[in-house]
């Protein structure tokens, strides 16, 4: 009994399978392009407003080719703001710098609901790029939301003040987790005892990845990256 020779794939299911290909290809590429070109956008839009009319760029472009050029230069209000919170940063080392943020800070603390708003800005800032402060270096399992249920959580800190004084009541070791939820827009704050956490070797950059795709996008073995 001679065997039938193989069926070939229809034209259209060849062309869907290199269409789902390309997509793979150039959809990261091009919302990753579209998000950076956004932030930029962003940022322009807040900073270019404070710079003078005739020192803006499109001011100068129109001045250098001419009034019909109307091509968006995009990219000067970010440089404006590297550059500006670069002084700033030199500026705060030093002594006079130091003094003038502390007067500044005296001035807030007289402002009932300015100071809760700064404060809780300021101590979020100094959390995440403060380098002597690890936060979000762990990634741990955690009964969530009911025994037999485990979410992702990113270790944050060890509670602290009166949090840790009435915590430690109920167990001696207790970590702050942060657990997100998809699509990674918010999320919650659970204080968890220690002992029963699940530490993982997984990297916060592949957790968050598989928060945000909603349990489509898994870590690589170590061995195949």
């Amino acid at each position: 009994m001679s065997e039938l020779p193989p069926t070939r794939r229809g034209f259209l299911a060849s062309l869907r399978a290199s269409f789902l290909t390309g997509l793979v290809v150039v959809l990261p590429i091009g919302l990753t392009i579209y998000f950076v070109w956004a932030v930029i956008g962003w940022i322009d839009g807040w900073i270019l407003p404070l710079i003078p009319p005739w020192y803006r760029p499109d001011a100068l472009m129109r001045d250098w080719f001419g009034p019909e050029y109307e091509f968006p230069v995009r990219g000067v209000g970010v440089l404006v703001f590297l550059v500006f919170t670069i002084l700033v940063g030199w500026m705060a080392k030093g002594l006079i710098g130091r003094s003038i943020i502390r007067q500044g800070e005296m001035m807030v603390d007289r402002m009932p609901v300015v100071r809760s708003i700064y404060g809780g800005i300021k101590q979020i800032a100094e959390t995440f790029f403060n380098k002597k402060e690890q936060s979000f270096d762990k990634v741990v399992l955690v009964e969530f939301p009911r025994a037999g249920s485990w979410a992702l959580g990113f270790v944050s800190t060890r509670p602290k003040g009166e949090l840790a004084d009435k915590l430690a009541l109920m167990s001696p070791e207790m970590s702050a987790v942060f657990v997100g939820l998809t699509p990674f827009t918010s999320g919650m704050l659970l204080f968890v005892p220690t002992k029963d956490l699940v530490e993982l070797d997984m990297g916060v950059d592949d957790a968050a990845k598989l928060i945000v795709s909603g349990g489509l996008v898994y870590p690589l073995p170590k061995e195949l990256r």
